[in-house]
């Protein structure tokens, strides 16, 4: 049976306000607050809060039958906890139906797997206890920051205990396959990978409100009939896009929630089913293996890392950042860990990428009129942070010295639980004073 999964993606990066060369040193709030809630606002009265009003109809009238999964980074959980609580209610909702799916992915929405795997795992387990505490429930299948994915990055995602992860279906790796199968890690046959249909997926996401698309209006009924009309051995569907095509991108007026209002009924007309990735990789054998030797992602023509890593300008400051990973990571320090996410962000490295930069407009979203101002104000802050952390460890330590502090340190955080246990025990036994 044809079956769709559909998967959504949230994330608003933690913008910097603009920080000038002689804040460093003195300044350690590096944060545009005023931009960031204004922006969790519009994206959840226009985006959010309506598109799971609408999902969580779907899922009631189809009678659990419409499925869905989310990813949301952990970045904008806690902005959306801040600003919009609303919201995260909503997703609780949701997730209550139980035809709702939340994946794994890293906290920040970072390049760690990419350039430090200790910091991938550590982002990955953090993402997964944020899910579990606030929906209930532990995620099962991964996805990476912009899809990101290796053979190298799969077996790292298979050893964390995932078995099935979602990715781009990348003409470089796919070549003649098509991406409508389930396919298998090369040398960890237990991962099971969900390549992105990019077609049907960027056809909502980027082509629904364009008039001049030769398919435009697409209409439920078009777009079904374009999967059922598909060979008879391809059954899966995987169409993944940002949760902001639903009101942002495509704006309540052009129609786009009365189209996904009518996609069960059309599906269901056709014998086409809705599962989530779970329910796949569970359910499904896979038909071959997927090779990918080098990095693919869902970004650009090029699929590949060059909107992070394309120019000079980026890994300058990526390379700045990683080379301090085990420093930042030996803190106890909160300001300065939290400040370590979100400088991770991967949003900042796309706001430097020079290829986007035509005709005087920076990349997309952008706060940055180019990618130079865009590194010039990152660097500035980076600067300022590298500062605090040579405070708490001086550069003149090498590693050799850090280890055993690192080792010290995790012995009295480990001596500390257990004599948190013994007290617990000793509380239980002690008899309340009369």
């Amino acid at each position: 049976m044809k079956t769709i999964c559909f998967y959504f993606q949230l994330h608003q990066a933690m913008r910097l306000k603009r920080y000038r060369f002689f804040e460093i040193g003195t300044d350690h709030y590096y944060y545009d607050d005023y931009a960031n809630e204004a922006q969790i606002r519009r994206l959840s009265d226009n985006c959010y809060l309506p598109a799971n009003a609408m999902l969580l109809e779907m899922i009631k009238n189809s009678n659990g039958k419409f499925k869905v999964s989310f990813s949301l980074s952990g970045t904008i959980l806690e902005q959306l906890e801040q600003h919009a609580p609303e919201v995260i209610d909503s997703f609780k909702a949701l997730a209550d139906t139980g035809s709702v799916e939340f994946l794994a992915e890293t906290y920040a929405h970072s390049l760690a797997s990419v350039y430090d795997e200790t910091e991938f795992r550590l982002q990955v387990k953090k993402h997964s206890n944020k899910i579990e505490t606030l929906f209930g429930v532990k995620p099962a299948v991964f996805r990476n920051t912009g899809l990101i994915y290796s053979d190298e990055i799969g077996q790292t995602i298979n050893q964390m205990g995932y078995n099935g992860v979602i990715t781009e279906g990348a003409k470089q790796v796919l070549g003649w396959k098509s991406p409508n199968y389930l396919y298998a890690h090369p040398y960890c046959p237990k991962l099971k990978i969900m390549p992105r249909n990019t077609k049907l997926s960027d056809d909502i996401n980027f082509r629904f409100s364009d008039w001049s698309w030769d398919q435009f209006p697409l209409t439920a009924d078009k777009y079904i009939n374009w999967i059922a009309k598909t060979p008879d051995d391809e059954q899966l569907f995987t169409i993944a896009m940002g949760y902001d095509a639903l009101g942002e991108i495509n704006r309540r007026e052009s129609g786009i929630f009365e189209f996904f209002k009518a996609l069960p009924y059309q599906a269901m007309l056709n014998k086409i089913a809705f599962a989530t990735p779970s329910q796949v990789v569970t359910e499904r054998k896979t038909t071959d293996v997927m090779l990918s030797h080098e990095p693919i992602s869902w970004v650009d023509d090029e699929k590949d890392l060059s909107a992070w890593t394309g120019n000079d300008l980026q890994n300058e400051a990526l390379q700045k950042l990683y080379a301090e990973s085990e420093r930042v990571r030996l803190s106890k320090d909160r300001a300065l860990l939290y400040d370590w996410l979100n400088l991770q962000n991967s949003d900042h490295f796309f706001y430097m990428c020079t290829k986007h930069f035509t005709s005087g407009k920076s990349a997309h979203h952008s706060p940055y009129d180019s990618p130079y101002e865009a590194f010039m104000n990152y660097m500035n802050v980076l600067s300022d942070f590298l500062q605090r952390v040579e405070e708490q460890f001086p550069s003149n330590i090498d590693n050799d010295e850090l280890n055993p502090l690192l080792e010290t340190i995790n012995n009295q955080e480990k001596k500390i639980v257990m004599l948190e246990k013994q007290i617990k025990k000793l509380k239980k036994l002690t008899p309340p004073a009369s």
